[in-house]
């Protein structure tokens, strides 16, 4: 079974007042973490979209075997950068079973999660795999799609991202509880409490 993953990393983090793709966890910047989660899975190519702060970014995964693809429209939305995604994917192969989404700034996403996402889905029951937040929670990514779904993910406008096609197919998907999920760093807020002090 062959995945191709794309990390969206384009955003220009204007909440936050700096780039989120590189604050520091676990001894690696969100952006190198989540990269070297995916490349660790092993199951095929991994792209990874740039937009804002796209050298600063690409500089830490120097070296990395995956495709970068900047994103000059990331300002457009979520949807933009889905679509370099999967055409990045594609450039590199041809035939996929399923496309992985996902973010940078989910700190407690793990590669035990991630390797729960494809064994749910190489089991076969459903077309999408999707991490559900907390009991009462949304679904949302990380999410496995398989390739029948592709179409659909490239239709998306502005910035409708991937939970979209998430909800609108509820019946073909599988939940795996992801109870931190919802815990994302987009505001000052979010870092004093997610670092328990202000960052440096």
């Amino acid at each position: 079974m062959t995945i191709g993953t794309v990390i969206l990393a384009a955003g220009s983090s204007s909440r936050l007042g700096q780039p989120k793709q590189l604050l520091v966890h676990e001894g690696k910047t969100l952006v190198r973490r989540i990269t070297d989660m995916a490349l660790a899975l092993d199951k095929g190519p991994v792209t990874v979209v740039l937009g804002a702060n796209r050298h600063d970014i690409a500089d830490e995964l120097e070296g990395l075997p995956v495709t970068l693809i900047d994103n000059p429209r990331h300002a457009e939305g979520l949807s933009s950068s889905l679509k370099m995604g999967l055409a990045g994917l594609y450039m590199t192969q041809k035939k996929l079973d399923g496309v992985l989404v996902l973010l940078t700034d989910q700190p407690h996403v793990s590669l035990g999660l991630l390797l729960n996402l494809v064994e749910t889905f190489a089991d076969g029951e459903k077309g999408i795999v999707a991490s559900k937040y907390g009991e009462e929670g949304p679904l949302g990514v990380p999410a496995l799609f398989a390739t029948k779904y592709i179409e659909e993910l490239l239709a998306l406008t502005g910035d409708k991202g991937a939970r979209w096609i998430i909800v609108k197919h509820r019946d073909d998907c599988t939940e795996i509880p992801f109870e931190e999920g919802l815990i994302d760093l987009d505001s000052p807020l979010d870092l004093e409490r997610f670092y328990g002090r202000k960052p440096e």
